[in-house]
């Protein structure tokens, strides 16, 4: 009875001397050839499309070493040394031992054969010797390329390869997308409404499936949008900028290609990290009644809806379950709620500098100058973007991008971060100036206020210093009583 061979077959572009056998099926053919002449039967092919010069895993080669050495085959055929393994003796070694036999079709060895024994040890020894040279050319060539700002991989969405020679990026055809992504994050378009949009309009994304939101934030968080060298030290990270010898970030862009506008990029950003202002444009409509938007139902947490002449519970009033839907007249709940806040503001008293007269003063200040408070939050957003850049410096190190060669970048990246900071608290201490607060000190000048004041600005002027309104459900029959029913939670100081 004939006996049992495996087959091992690997994939290759490269041929030997004009030899088109590295192919599978002309592998496959070559190895039944052989198991015929020599009283064999094939029992199974293992084949692998995968790199040989690499660590990368190769599954079929280990679940046929693994049949060889469980005894479930005798011998395994294999078309050349290099296509087998290239770590070397190693590789062969216990096989030989254990009395296996391994053929190697190319360089015509069998380990069936005494005398060949010593030379499969050397072949292998001389393949692993020729992948580590060759990794090593490669990788050296690769870091000449990155350093003269070539990118070595597929051009990133939106850019095309200008030249093949430099290897450096032009704007290609998906360009207008990238801006569009920048310019609709800055605008607080959140991801998944750009990912959405995108899709509607039949743009390819980079997978050329539908848009995703993950995608929409690689896009903004990635340095080479700005024309720099990008590399990922942890696979599956994020990337960061390349930097050189010299420990300085290295241009991908070819001559006359701008990046995407540098105050774009902040501005997305920004957006992204959730310190910036979002659009006029993407927030929520101005309240129609007095408290409309701070009133809250006891009974289900959710909002309430004017109906009729009273503020009732939304869910109730829509027929939805509500197990204590609160209802209040209009004119009583707001005249209540008006005393209240008068009451509190009052008795806050501006030159005690308490809680709630900070928060009344930020808030006035945002009213009353609007332009000044959206530079004094652009000011505060950039100390919290650079205090978040430093902290991101801690995590990388901790999770070991910066091990390694390119660690000796880290304290230049640390002064830099730092520096970064000092500047955006600088400017941020200019917005510190006194702020006027007379009119919340006099009882008169208050209520004048009060009457001479539109329905916006009455509704303004109550936010100042009220955040939320809990109410609860009544007796029937019973008179309204605010303190019993209502519960207001009072601004407190912005903590950004």
């Amino acid at each position: 009875m004939p006996q049992e061979i495996d087959l091992y077959l690997r994939k290759s572009q490269i041929t030997r001397q004009r030899d088109k056998a590295l192919t599978f099926r002309a592998q496959e053919s070559r190895g039944r050839e052989w198991a015929e002449e020599h009283g064999y039967t094939v029992r199974k092919r293992w084949a692998d499309n995968l790199s040989a010069y690499s660590d990368t895993t190769r599954p079929e080669f280990d679940k046929a070493i693994a049949a060889l050495a469980a005894d479930e085959v005798p011998a395994l055929w294999c078309y050349a040394l290099d296509r087998f393994s290239r770590r070397g003796a190693g590789s062969v070694l216990p096989l030989l031992d254990s009395g296996k036999r391994l053929v190697f079709d190319y360089e015509r060895l069998d380990s069936a054969e005494p005398r060949d024994r010593k030379q499969i040890i050397t072949r292998a020894e001389e393949a692993r010797e020729y992948s580590e040279l060759l990794s090593h050319r490669v990788l050296d060539t690769k870091a000449q390329q990155r350093e003269e700002g070539a990118w070595l991989s597929a051009a990133p969405y939106g850019f095309e390869i200008a030249d093949p020679t430099s290897r450096k990026l032009k704007h290609g055809k998906r360009w207008s997308n990238v801006l569009r992504i920048f310019a609709e994050t800055a605008e607080g378009k959140s991801g998944r409404t750009i990912a959405v949009g995108l899709t509607a309009d039949k743009q390819a994304s980079p997978n050329g499936g539908a848009w995703a939101g993950s995608t929409i934030h690689r896009i903004i968080q990635s340095p080479v949008y700005e024309g720099w060298q990008s590399v990922t030290p942890v696979k599956g990270g994020r990337s960061i900028a390349y930097r050189n010898r010299r420990g300085e970030r290295v241009s991908v862009l070819a001559e006359d290609v701008a990046p995407v506008p540098p105050e774009l990029i902040k501005a997305a950003r920004l957006t992204v990290a959730g310190h910036s202002a979002v659009a006029p444009e993407h927030r929520s409509r101005k309240p129609k009644h007095l408290l409309t938007g701070l009133l809250t139902c006891e009974g289900c947490g959710g909002g309430t809806a004017i109906h009729g002449r009273s503020y009732r519970c939304y869910r109730y009033t829509v027929g939805q379950p509500c197990p204590r839907p609160a209802s209040v007249m209009r004119s009583l709940l707001e005249s209540y709620v008006y005393d209240e806040w008068q009451s509190a503001i009052l008795s806050a008293r501006v030159d005690d500098a308490s809680p709630l007269m900070v928060a009344v003063a930020e808030r006035w200040v945002a009213l009353t100058k609007p332009e000044e408070t959206e530079e004094h939050r652009e000011a505060l957003a950039a100390v919290k973007a650079a205090e978040k850049a430093l902290e991101q410096l801690a995590m990388d190190r901790r999770a070991g991008v910066y091990s390694g060669a390119i660690g000796r970048f880290f304290p230049r990246l640390v002064e830099e971060a730092e520096a970064d900071l000092a500047a955006a608290s600088e400017r941020a201490a200019e917005y510190g100036g006194p702020v006027n607060l007379a009119l919340f000190d006099e009882p008169e000048a208050l209520s004048e206020a009060w009457q001479a004041a539109d329905s916006d600005l009455r509704r303004d002027l109550i936010r100042l210093a009220i955040d939320r309104v809990m109410i609860t459900q009544g007796l029937r029959g019973r008179p309204f009583d605010g303190d019993a029913r209502c519960d207001i939670e009072w601004a407190t100081p912005d903590e950004r």
